[in-house]
């Protein structure tokens, strides 16, 4: 498989497209950036005009927030090159093609048929794919070894996550030149098997649906619960994960809670899951059992506390919520 050194090829040019194709231009690379719509000659040359303007938008968020230079600005922006399907694009220069069309099973088809005539048979191929799944994309392709899914989530440039997922035929190296790839442009990529909804996706969906589920059983106002989620759900999981929480509270703590919202609320979905059960069995109800999900080191468990309790301190600073002791009150005993 050829190695990906400064080549990008971006086949796709909407949201995801152009936020990944500013990614890797703000890295230093040098992308092609396909539009795989047809137009004509009039409509493209527009198109041209209206990409280059968002990207160009995006990029000056970025200057004004000071993490790129005004004079950076256009560098950056003159590493993307847009160009039509129709025409010579860098297909026998690209160290990597990333497909990132709509979520259509012809249109996606079609355009793997177009990659696979146009690129070298060693360059990997990754899709962006957040519905299907990679064992399904690889049929589209030649050299199912050299394929893989990529599910990036928007603002592409700015989100450091991206789900790789390998496919059955996917080979080792191709997975990990993609991870390292990532890792140097600053994304943190994680694992996981062709399934469908991958990580976040699955996640959300139950997070999201549950909200909805709130206003209309009358619980709360959309304003109250979405304020609920930013500061009470959102800052834990930004320091600790879902599993990695479960540890720390316990995980007879979740299983008896779920047990209670699945009987009071007449919900299945409440219900713990069979790993739940089974880890209530064996007594791996996380920290406080120094086995869970994870495993703890007695002697460790004090400073993983305090390291993980600065980090909510350096969070709720930076948000502004972080109260401050009323200290000229606090009574002092003897």
């Amino acid at each position: 498989m050829k190695s990906i050194n400064g080549s990008i090829l971006i086949a796709g040019a909407g949201r995801m497209g152009r936020g990944i194709a500013l990614t890797f231009a703000y890295q230093g690379f040098q992308v092609d950036l396909v539009d795989f719509k047809q137009r004509t000659d009039q409509e493209f040359a527009q198109y041209i005009v209206d990409a280059k303007r968002e990207i160009k938008g995006q990029l000056t968020i970025l200057s004004r927030s000071g993490v790129l230079s005004e004079e950076a600005l256009e560098w950056v922006l003159n590493r993307i090159n847009i160009r039509s399907s129709n025409e010579e694009c860098g297909w026998r220069q690209a160290d990597i093609v990333f497909e990132a069309v709509p979520e259509i099973a012809e249109v996606k088809r079609e355009t793997f048929k177009h990659i696979c005539l146009e690129l070298p048979p060693e360059v990997p191929i990754a899709s962006t794919s957040s519905a299907y799944s990679a064992d399904e994309l690889a049929e589209m392709v030649t050299g199912k070894d050299r394929f893989l899914n990529t599910h990036w989530l928007n603002p592409a440039y700015l989100i450091p996550l991206v789900e790789v997922s390998p496919a059955a035929a996917t080979s080792e190296k191709v997975l990990q030149d993609v991870f390292q790839l990532l890792e140097r442009i600053g994304k943190v990529p994680v694992k996981c098997a062709p399934s469908p909804g991958y990580i976040v996706p699955r996640v959300q969906a139950l997070a999201m649906n549950e909200a909805a589920r709130l206003v209309e059983d009358g619980v709360a106002s959309p304003e109250d619960i979405d304020q609920a989620v930013r500061v009470g759900f959102g800052l834990r999981f930004a320091v600790l994960g879902l599993l990695e929480f479960i540890d720390w509270g316990g995980a007879d703590t979740l299983y008896h809670a779920g047990n209670h919202l699945q009987q009071s609320l007449d919900a299945d979905r409440f219900s713990p899951p069979q790993i739940i059960r089974e880890k209530m069995e064996r007594g791996e109800i996380g920290m406080k059992a120094q086995k869970g999900f994870y495993q703890f080191d007695e002697q460790s468990i004090s400073q993983y506390q305090a390291e993980t309790i600065q980090k909510f301190i350096d969070l709720l600073e930076h948000l502004g919520y972080m109260p401050k002791p009323a200290v000229g009150q606090l009574a002092v005993k003897e």
